[in-house]
């Protein structure tokens, strides 16, 4: 197929260009050429399209067999034939071709073998892209803002667009034509019509990396960042640990006047972050997640994989956060489920816990608090225990085991046969449940609607927020307000 111009030239020009190699791009051209002479002189026909270095084109070549009978005389011809064609002796069964004429092809052909050109070269520069950045996620990279699909960015990274999805943006950041974004290679998907490279901003890995350009010591080794909790855009949590007993990690990642925590926070266009000491020990990390409230106590299930975490009353709402956010970011660092209760809230559940194991029949005093430190709180989970689970209690005499475990199952058999005083008792234990406030019926049918079914939920809201949340009047807010704070000082 002649080429009216320097074909050698332009595929050595294209291979500049586009980074694709020289053989890539021959092949695209007779896979090209041979698509097109199938489609003109039929799909049966055993064609083939080679590159003629010297001649600077691709050549078209049919070949044909060599039989005695001919039955199939587009892809076979008789010894006469081949040898009045090609002017040579033949022999039965040898295969011979000749160069068919390209010109032929017309413009609808030329115009298939562009398309399959084009989608060759559009193939070999995805493969060349993701070659390149499947081994870079993670990796920052600065780029500039091209344009915007419905609610996503398309960036330019110098090499290829990149796309930064809306899921992966940063809340409330808005950016125009030409800006300069930096972001973190997420993924690549090969199979993306549009850019393969696909960004984050809103990752938790951003923030640590952001830490990592920052801090010079985590990128040497001395600092680990154990774990990283975001509510992009909004409050961030990052736990660091020191391999070196000299070198204070919060102190570096803060730098000197907060310098490098600052230039982190500048990026992040204004995000809270608060930088965690990480501990070993899961209790004193969960304590040291949920600054920045001081912590009483924590008591651990490990059973459940979940903490519960005491505070003082006046630290309820800083160990809660506005619409439980610190308590959720401390749950994500951590990857502990927490229970934040106010010291006057624990008190009455222990005091509850206690004076029903105490009303089990024939238990002493010490017994019962010893049933308590070993997380028994009520008079159905010692009922619902084997004899030698119950047993294994240290300080309990074997004798009176028993005779603890009979008493608590008759007691247990006595309330199910009083369920409204059962159903009762239940609603005592939910402590914190919302139908403890003192509240008309409406408001609390607003609040569980909304999802605030628990008080620990609206103790970190002010009347603003409680308005903005549930849709209340002021007045009606301040009233759920009121009664909150009543229920939290004195215990009602």
């Amino acid at each position: 197929m002649s080429i009216p111009f320097d074909l050698e030239q332009v595929i050595n020009q294209v291979g500049r260009d586009k980074g694709i190699d020289r053989d890539v791009l021959l092949k695209a051209l007779e896979s090209a050429v041979l698509s097109a002479a199938k489609k003109h002189y039929g799909h049966n026909r055993n064609i083939e399209a080679s590159y003629n270095p010297e001649l600077g084109e691709i050549e078209v070549l049919e070949f044909k067999t060599v039989v005695e009978n001919v039955s199939d005389p587009e892809n076979q011809m008789s010894i006469e034939e081949a040898c009045r064609e090609f002017g040579i002796d033949c022999e039965i069964g040898e295969e011979l071709g000749r160069k068919l004429d390209a010109s032929d092809l017309g413009r609808i052909a030329a115009q298939t073998a562009k398309q399959v050109i084009m989608q060759k070269i559009r193939d070999a520069e995805r493969d060349i892209i993701f070659n390149e950045f499947k081994d870079r996620k993670g990796e920052l990279r600065n780029g500039i803002v091209q344009r915007f699909e419905r609610g996503n960015i398309v960036v330019n990274l110098g090499q290829t667009d990149a796309i930064l999805p809306e899921r992966e943006q940063i809340p409330k950041e808005h950016y125009r034509q030409n800006d300069r974004v930096r972001a973190m290679i997420l993924d690549i998907d090969p199979a993306s019509r549009g850019p393969q490279v696909v960004l984050s901003r809103s990752h938790p890995d951003f923030l640590k990396e952001l830490f990592r350009m920052e801090v010079p010591e985590i990128s040497e080794g001395i600092i680990e960042v154990k774990a990283v909790a975001r509510e992009a855009g909004e409050r961030a949590k990052i736990a660091v640990y020191s391999n070196d007993a000299g070198v204070d990690p919060r102190g570096a990642c803060i730098g000197i006047k907060g310098s490098r925590v600052q230039n982190v926070v500048s990026e992040l266009r204004g995000e809270r972050i608060e930088i965690i000491l990480w501990s070993s020990d899961a209790p004193s990390f969960v304590a040291r997640a949920l600054s920045p409230a001081d912590v009483q106590r924590v008591i651990v299930d490990e059973d459940e994989h979940a903490m519960e975490v005491v505070v003082g009353d006046d630290q309820l709402s800083l160990a809660i956060g506005r619409g439980g956010q610190n308590v959720k970011l401390a749950s994500k660092l951590t990857g502990w489920r927490i229970d934040v209760r106010s010291e006057s809230v624990a008190e009455e559940e222990s005091r509850r816990a206690r004076k029903d194991l105490e009303s089990i029949p024939g238990i002493g005093f010490g017994e019962a608090e010893l049933l308590f430190q070993e997380g028994y709180q009520s008079v159905n989970d010692v009922a619902v225990v084997s004899l030698e689970e119950l047993a294994s209690v240290e300080g309990i005499d074997r004798e009176r085991v028993e005779m603890i475990l009979q008493g608590a199952k008759d007691m247990a058999r006595a309330k199910q046969m009083e369920p409204e005083a059962s159903d009762v008792r239940d609603q005592e234990d939910l402590y914190t449940d919302i139908h403890q406030l003192i509240l008309a019926e409406r408001l609390r049918d607003v609040l569980i609607s909304c999802g605030y079914d628990k008080i620990q939920d609206l103790a970190a809201l002010d009347v603003s927020q409680i308005v903005e949340a549930t849709g209340f009047s002021e007045e009606d807010a301040q009233t759920v307000h009121r009664a909150t704070e009543a229920f939290l000082r004195y215990k009602v």
